[in-house]
């Protein structure tokens, strides 16, 4: 079997076991993926993620003992789990906490009601290294935490080895826009657009496009209008 045709070995982190029982049954049923482990608090999660190695796992922000923005962090800065990623399922469309969720190296994030099919998807998306970040929800991070002081926020000179095409591009990706949107604005080719993407990811050591919009905002790059 190659690695394309692997399955996604998901970890599920939420503390109330009906939420538990509902994704694990989806994942046990969804060909191409499979449930390797349920946590209830954030220090199980990081315990079966170390031990399971999971490809991707389902983390609940609020949980007991620790939540799941700790139990991230931990996970996605590990030695231990460099493979793993992390996607954060919350119970509304706007969670104060996604944002330090994200800062934390979480690869993205869906509401806890997504369909069963576009839950499916984004275990997908993140699994390949891609973040699931929706335009409408990238938009809200970088308009409300733009407007707040961050202590420690990264200096303008973090950009100092970024070429004025990848600035461009990194504004437009922190904006909200896909490959395909920045491909039409730039009027350039898909691939030009990935091989950008690709390029800035490495120079700003970024995991992924979530991490690049917490870059454009804590360098003041992308500051929302009034």
């Amino acid at each position: 079997m190659s690695d394309i045709e692997k399955p996604i070995r998901a970890l599920i982190a939420d503390d109330q076991a009906l939420l538990r029982a509902s994704f694990r049954l989806l994942l046990e049923i969804t060909p191409g993926l499979i449930p390797v482990g349920e946590a209830g608090t954030g220090a199980e999660a990081v315990e079966l993620a170390r031990r399971e190695q999971p490809d991707v796992v389902l983390m609940d922000i609020r949980m007991p003992d620790m939540d799941g923005i700790e139990a991230t962090r931990r996970i996605c800065g590990s030695p231990e789990t460099p493979s793993t990623r992390v996607l954060i399922l919350t119970t509304f469309d706007y969670d104060e906490y996604v944002f330090a969720a994200l800062r934390a190296g979480a690869s993205g994030f869906l509401l806890k009601d997504v369909a069963p099919a576009d839950l499916i998807t984004g275990i997908e998306v993140v699994a390949a290294g891609d973040a699931l970040l929706a335009p409408r929800i990238t938009r809200q991070l970088v308009a409300h935490f733009t407007t707040l002081p961050e202590p420690g926020a990264r200096p303008a000179k973090a950009l100092e080895n970024v070429t004025e095409r990848e600035i461009e591009v990194l504004t437009l990706v922190a904006s909200g826009l896909s490959n395909t949107e920045i491909a039409a604005h730039l009027l350039v080719s898909l691939p030009t657009v990935k091989t950008h993407i690709g390029r800035l990811l490495a120079k700003l050591n970024a995991r992924d496009r979530a991490q690049l919009v917490i870059v454009a905002y804590e360098t003041r790059l992308v500051i929302p209008a009034s």
